[in-house]
């Protein structure tokens, strides 16, 4: 059925255009809220993303599912909007985070709000990595395209990141000691 209305959309369908939007715009909202934190803001970006989709629908080779191709937009666009804006932090809302399965984790006893915090705490080039990975669920190769940086950079700043996420919260948690 995707596939049906992605071939329709190639041929500037409007009516296949609105079934994809209506399907996907609920979730990508979700995605952009959980890097802009903005209600208008992820309206915008998520408006942009669907124009750009539908430009690009040509481009979309099935390599992928669309939602997965889609979201890289939705990813891209929020990353270009807080870049633009100068923007030193992600706001994350508990609402619209949903960690993404991982081999990660952290205490039980660290709360939803400490993780996020401990995330904005991160420096930039670590909480977008951190958050493309662990919130998002992309692996390298896809954060590496995203950020324009290496599948290594995308190790090395993940690995640094999760160690200072793991500081932030074990400091926050017992304290600092001595």
């Amino acid at each position: 059925m995707i596939i049906e209305l992605v071939e329709q959309c190639k041929a500037n369908d409007r009516n296949a255009q609105m079934a994809l939007y209506n399907k996907y715009c609920e979730g990508m909202f979700c995605v952009a809220m959980r890097f802009l934190k903005n209600q208008d803001d992820a309206e915008d970006v998520l408006q942009e993303a669907f124009i750009r989709a539908f430009q690009r629908i040509h481009q979309f080779k099935g390599e992928v599912t669309f939602g997965a191709w889609l979201k890289r937009i939705v990813v891209n666009g929020s990353i270009d909007f807080l870049k633009s804006k100068h923007h030193r932090t992600i706001l994350l809302d508990e609402n619209y985070m949903h960690v993404a399965e991982d081999d990660w984790e952290v205490d039980d006893r660290i709360t939803v709000d400490e993780v996020k915090e401990a995330i904005e705490g991160l420096p930039e080039k670590y909480r977008f990595v951190v958050q493309l990975y662990l919130v998002e669920g992309y692996d390298h190769s896809e954060i590496s395209e995203i950020l324009n940086i290496s599948e290594t950079a995308s190790r090395t700043r993940l690995l640094r990141g999760k160690g200072q996420l793991k500081e932030l919260l074990n400091s926050k948690s017992y304290g600092t000691g001595s």
